[in-house]
């Protein structure tokens, strides 16, 4: 599918509001001790653009909810949406999904949402993101993949250290750009990204996606202004504890 065909034909995620449908859990694994990963099949599956992401919605048995939102690390031609989650302390929907979910549970989703950070993959475009905020990119990464646009997209993805990078050996797979600000690696000293190192990726780049916690989006925008980027061709996904 060509994308002129893709973006005229349908509008993942578009215009029309998601109602809440449910999801059952078909593998659970725990890749770091603070991550669990879970792959879901959605009923009533809406098609979604690479960057969009799901709300997923707790109920207790006296009807107290409680519901997070989080990325979706699949692309759209998975028969599968896949999550990963970070555990946050007293975090009410982590800790169920890491700690309590198992195989075969059925959660209230409602998704995919996100028109504004979200890739059409054929816009050249580069992401900076850092620890679990690699998980947007790495949808990008697949969908790219799957329809031959590899070319389309850059990624610089940032970590304390190399265990501490979720989808490393995917990221590196990719030939994304990788910075570790705590340790050194392949020649690299620790540090953050600079802009000379992400120069050569954002040449010919018409759009930026910035994903990580509060402090990392600023550094990363920061980053992207210093180096030259059009501030309306930056989008930012920020993530942290929620009330």
């Amino acid at each position: 599918m060509s994308g002129a065909e893709e973006a005229g034909s349908f509008d993942p995620g578009g215009t029309g509001a998601t109602a809440w449908t449910t999801g059952r859990i078909i593998t659970k694994d725990l890749p770091a001790p603070h991550l669990v990963r879970l792959r879901m099949h959605v009923e009533d599956r809406q098609r979604h653009w690479p960057g969009q992401h799901y709300l997923i919605r707790l109920r207790a048995p006296d009807d107290y909810t409680a519901q997070r939102s989080y990325s979706l690390a699949s692309d759209d031609s998975d028969p599968l949406v896949e999550f990963l989650v970070e555990r946050l302390p007293d975090g009410e929907v982590s800790e169920f999904l890491a700690d309590e979910a198992e195989v075969g549970d059925v959660l209230e989703l409602r998704g995919p949402i996100g028109r504004w950070f979200r890739w059409d993959t054929y816009t050249p475009s580069v992401c900076l993101v850092g620890g679990t905020g690699v998980v947007p990119a790495v949808s990008m990464i697949r969908a790219a993949r799957h329809h031959g646009r590899s070319d389309q997209l850059r990624v610089m993805a940032v970590a304390r250290r190399p265990d501490e990078l979720p989808y490393a050996d995917e990221l590196a797979r990719f030939g994304a750009t990788i910075a570790y600000t705590r340790e050194g690696d392949d020649g690299r000293p620790p540090g953050p990204p600079t802009a000379d190192e992400l120069a050569p990726l954002l040449d010919g780049a018409e759009l930026a996606y910035v994903c990580g916690s509060a402090r990392f989006a600023r550094f990363a925008e920061d980053l992207l202004l210093s180096s030259g980027l059009d501030p309306q061709a930056i989008r930012v996904e920020k993530f942290g504890v929620t009330g």
